[in-house]
């Protein structure tokens, strides 16, 4: 009876980190949309809205303390548990990138754009389905796909190197948006560093999985050794 009592908890808890996941997914996409509306309502609540997210981060944490230390869980129940915490660390801090571009958009206001913003709502749009695929993997212990989502980092670097060296092309030719353009770059920083953390999370699920817990290379990296 113990042991189904912890399938039972374990089970709970992967269901509330697809629900922190959501949050974030949900939080990140609204962020992008309102730098692209210029919705400094939308990105208010965006900003509000990060500490529910750190509130279901700390619930979690809490959650795993106590079954730990009561139902005392061994081997791969043991794994699950710990990866569950990082997880939930991950989501939380995801949720913070959210959180800093809703803040961007309050800080620019109603000035326009240097750039198309096409190529940054492409960031955030794969970075939230590499996400949200990644956690389905985490969920059901896919070794399998979690190997394979970071390969489409690349994807993601790609475009933030676009719009890098776009924003720099904005900001030579107009020295005077250098202030006001530089915080595009942390809006394109923050969704890339997303897609990395998407990476973090895959490792957590071959961790569960396998026992292993070790890097998952994207193809940039492999071409670089």
């Amino acid at each position: 009876m113990p042991r189904l009592t912890l399938e039972n908890d374990i089970s709970q808890l992967k269901n509330e980190v697809l629900i922190l996941g959501s949050m974030v997914e949900r939080s990140m996409l609204s962020a992008v949309a309102a730098l692209r509306k210029r919705d400094l309502t939308a990105a208010q609540t965006i900003y509000h809205s990060d500490m529910q997210i750190n509130e279901k981060r700390y619930a979690l944490e809490n959650a795993i303390i106590i079954l730990i230390a009561t139902q005392q869980p061994m081997a791969h129940d043991l794994r699950t548990l710990a990866a569950i915490l990082e997880v939930a660390g991950e989501l939380e801090r995801m949720g913070d990138y959210a959180k800093g571009i809703s803040k961007i958009v309050l800080m620019l206001g109603d000035a326009s754009s240097p750039i198309s913003l096409g190529d940054i709502e492409l960031m955030a749009n794969k970075a939230t389905s590499m996400l949200h695929r990644a956690l389905g993997a985490f969920v059901k212990e896919d070794a399998k796909l979690a190997n394979s989502l970071p390969l489409e980092d690349d994807e993601v670097d790609k475009l933030y190197t676009k719009v890098y060296d776009d924003l720099v092309k904005a900001m030579t030719k107009t020295p005077a948006i250098i202030e006001h353009t530089t915080r595009y770059l942390w809006v394109a920083h923050n969704l890339e560093r997303m897609a990395d953390r998407v990476t973090n999370i895959c490792e957590r699920t071959v961790f569960i999985a396998t026992g292993d817990l070790m890097e998952i290379d994207s193809s940039d990296d492999e071409e670089a050794v």
